[in-house]
């Protein structure tokens, strides 16, 4: 290392004979590592530890300090007051001025729309984080409170749930976290740049990040994806879903999401209208590209592009020219601007104050842990009070065995400092119980009262072993965070905004020409060996005795026509899409087409089920051996063409006992190996838009039981329907009465 050399640059004689600055013209010849070591390291710790990196409350410091000004300014419940008041109050906390604290009060607002679960109620123009051109009024104009999803943020703050730190000039107190009751690390974007690091969290569905957070702490092996299903973005827009790639970001933190905008076309105007764009890019990003790509002749089928965003929401309106396809269009779009737009994700996370990139289960496991450390310092705190109090009661209640007693010593006591002392002798009490009975009013000396305070001894000492016994258990303060997410998620949950679309569905085909077809009704039938007839009502009048193969027999049938759409689900977790008038009539006497062979199957393939529809609407239902019910959106398996294989049709994790389309809600019995049966309704599951979703479960099994069979239940087949029907799921069912379908019950 170099060494420190003086160099002088001036004589003294030089200086005037009244000049005496020490140092003064001396140059310091320092190495670059020392410079490095003592200016620039602390810097870049300062920038990671205290701004840029979220911790895992999910908030950086501008933000906490922030919302707890607000919460102390008691904006949680009260009405809307200017923003720069806050700003100002804030700056007690945060003393990088007023300008910097207003441009995250921004963020966080409705008015933005940047978060998913704004934390703070707006008035007036926040601007829009999908605009660089809408930009917020000043802070002199707008107004704001916190919203009420911001009380889970704060809930039992001052019961020591989180430790308290000295602001910057040790003038007040401020959490060094907030005890938030849900994983809010997950919930909203947050979006960090520091020194040698950067951190950027994609928002998650509410209502998903908190059935995934009660499911691990019920299972540590559980299967996040089947919970967690894909990032929600606040500006909506459509997830290309590869679950490869989720995968990869849920295990490693590291990763990135494709997005495309959401469009509709209007016919009377002849224009394609953007209604939601990627969270990664603006309006004017997109206007802007699309300008030039219309400029450089690149784009012939445009005549127009403008940005229609108005208080109505966001809207970009492009207009076509005569004869333009508008789906052909889009995807050219989609290909080259940023229309459909990439969100790169680095879950980088301050853990203990050090840095770290997790995955989704990691931060998962970090926040319960966090979370739990809360709710017994919670606990620790109520327990605490409850004993000091039954402390004061004790005291309390030895007295009024004897009040005349503690009376006389009062009287007779003839300087006011000794009544403490001379009741702590009479009645062989503490200071403190001493001087809680002394403080007692005349008033209260009566026998209500004192019954009341004997209840109250008894009430407290059944609470404090309560406490004492959550204290020293893990399950039951689990218990305490999974009732407290369930809570969140039903006052704070909303429905996706971002839908999800299969890559799979996505590849390109090539194009089929439009033939007109003929509208006529036909019946469908589907066997059990995987054949298929389409039959006309003439042709099954004549005849209607049905040729099966050796072995085979009928699985389905159904009433429909002609043009009707046909999804066969294969054995391998596929499903092959086609028409009704892609096969050919037939007649009952054949065997009819072997749809594995018609369709393309893969070798070893075999079609199971037949589903028909017109419009998507409904739900799949797939019934698994370990007593899992997969609902499925019925939309999921939409696609622009026909005749198309899909991948994933359904999970793989357990064999299919049973798939089912249904329309509406419906019960079906369940039986198990064991012989027990559970009525289901199908309204108590919650539907997914996820494919490969593995279901929740509707029956518990034991041993090596499975589930065997699954029929639609007619309630009027059985004499005691309600021995099957359960209040709750998961259920084990019940053996059947002997009255019921027929059967004669034996012992073994």
């Amino acid at each position: 290392m170099a060494s420190k050399k003086k160099t002088t640059v001036s004589k003294a004689s030089e200086l005037p004979s009244n000049a005496h600055i020490a140092g003064a013209g001396v140059v310091e010849h320092q190495a670059i590592t020392d410079t490095l070591k003592e200016n620039y390291m602390p810097y870049a710790m300062s920038v990671i530890m205290s701004r840029a990196i979220p911790e895992i409350d999910g908030f950086k410091p501008s933000h906490r300090k922030l919302l707890y000004t607000m919460y102390k300014m008691g904006l949680l419940n009260g009405g809307l007051v200017k923003s720069a008041n806050i700003a100002g109050q804030t700056m007690r906390l945060n003393p990088h001025g007023d300008a910097a604290i207003y441009d995250t009060m921004v963020r966080l607002s409705r008015g933005n729309e940047a978060l998913l679960h704004p934390y703070v109620e707006s008035k007036g123009n926040f601007g829009k984080a999908y605009s660089s051109d809408i930009e917020c009024a000043a802070s002199r104009y707008t107004e704001a409170k916190l919203a009420p999803i911001a009380a889970e943020l704060f809930r039992d703050i001052d019961k020591e749930t989180v430790d308290f730190v000295d602001n910057y000039d040790a003038t007040m107190k401020e959490p060094s976290l907030l005890p938030v009751t849900f994983p809010s690390i997950l919930v909203n974007n947050n979006l960090g740049i520091a020194v040698g690091m950067a951190s950027n969290i994609c928002s998650f569905n509410l209502s998903e990040v908190c059935d995934t957070a009660i499911a691990l702490l019920k299972d540590k092996e559980h299967d996040i994806l089947s919970t967690l299903q894909a990032p929600d973005f606040p500006s909506g827009g459509r997830l290309i879903y590869r679950r490869e790639d989720l995968e990869k970001i849920y295990e490693t933190g590291r990763g990135s999401v494709k997005v495309r905008a959401v469009y509709t076309y209007d016919k009377a105007n002849n224009c394609i209208d953007v209604t939601e764009i990627p969270y990664s890019t603006t309006v004017e990003a997109i206007v802007g590209k699309v300008t030039e790509l219309v400029k450089a002749g690149k784009l012939r089928e445009i005549n127009d592009i403008r940005n229609e965003t108005d208080l109505k929401g966001l809207k970009i309106t492009i207009d076509l020219k005569r004869g333009t396809d508008p789906d052909k269009l889009m995807n050219k779009l989609y290909a080259a601007t940023p229309l459909e737009d990439s969100f790169g994700c680095n879950f980088n996370v301050l853990i203990a104050g050090v840095p770290q990139v997790l995955g989704v289960r990691a931060l998962f496991e970090e926040w319960t842990a966090y979370r739990m450390e809360c709710v017994r310092r919670r606990v620790a705190f109520d327990l605490s009070k409850a004993k000091e109090k039954l402390h004061l009661l004790k005291g309390l209640q030895k007295i009024l065995l004897d009040i005349d007693k503690a009376i006389r010593i009062v009287r007779e006591t003839e300087e006011e400092a000794e009544v403490v002392p001379n009741l702590m002798i009479g009645f062989g009490i503490d200071e403190i119980q001493a001087e809680y009975v002394a403080e007692i009013k005349l008033r209260h000396l009566n026998r209500e009262y004192i019954l009341k305070r004997l209840d109250e001894v008894e009430r407290l000492e059944a609470e404090i072993a309560d406490l004492e016994e959550t204290l020293g258990s893990a399950r039951r303060v689990k218990a305490i965070i999974i009732d407290e997410l369930r809570t969140v998620a039903k006052k704070h949950g909303q429905p996706r905004r971002t839908q999800l679309i299969y890559a799979t569905d996505l590849a390109e085909e090539a194009e089929e020409e439009e033939v007109a077809v003929p509208e006529y009704p036909c019946t469908l039938f589907f066997t059990a060996g995987g054949y298929f007839k389409k039959i006309t009502p003439q042709s099954l009048r004549m005849s209607s005795e049905h040729k099966f193969k050796e072995g085979d027999s009928m699985a389905q049938t159904a009433e429909s026509n002609n043009r009707q759409e046909l999804l066969f689900f294969g054995d391998k977790c596929s499903v092959y899409k086609s028409r009704a008038s892609e096969f050919g009539d037939t007649k009952a006497s054949a065997l009819g087409d072997f749809v594995a062979s018609k369709l393309g199957f893969e070798d070893g393939e075999n079609a199971r089920y037949m589903a028909v529809t017109d419009d998507y609407t409904g739900y799949m239902l797939f019934f698994f051996e370990n007593g899992k019910l997969a609902k499925v959106d019925m939309s999921a398996y939409a696609t622009k063409t026909n005749r198309r294989r899909l991948v994933g049709a359904y999970s793989d994790k357990s064999p299919v006992v049973a798939m089912m389309y249904i329309r509406e809600d419906a019960e079906f019995l369940l039986e198990s190996t064991s012989g027990r049966r559970l009525v289901v309704n199908t309204a108590a599951v919650s539907s997914k838009s996820s494919r490969t979703t593995i279901g929740v479960q509707v029956m518990t099994l034991k041993g090596v039981h499975r589930v065997k069979s699954v029929t639609p239940f007619d309630a009027a087949s059985v004499a005691k329907a309600a021995r099957y029907r359960t209040k709750s799921l998961p259920a084990a069912g019940a053996l059947p009465a002997a009255e019921d379908f027929g059967e004669q019950l034996t012992l073994e």
